[in-house]
């Protein structure tokens, strides 16, 4: 499944969050907020951790999308 991702939603979302903030907390958030699925998605499958700021979190989201990317390329080699 691919996750696609509105950066505009996710700016306007991350930008709201007291950071710094922990996965779990930042995905409560989002559905409180009620994000679109394809960025609750895709914070469901960030890395267990403190984030810092939202563009660690932009950061993060850019890294498991190059990986699953790949991931989807290598598999059709």
């Amino acid at each position: 499944m691919m996750i696609r991702v509105n950066h505009v939603q996710l700016q306007k979302s991350l930008n709201e969050v007291q950071y710094p903030v922990s996965k779990k907390d930042l995905i409560f958030y989002a559905e409180e907020k009620g994000v679109d699925e394809g960025v609750l998605r895709a914070l469901r499958r960030l890395p267990n951790q403190q984030y810092e700021t939202p563009t660690d979190v932009s950061q993060a989201i850019g890294r498991l999308l190059i990986a699953i990317s790949m991931l989807l390329q290598s598999s059709q080699l």
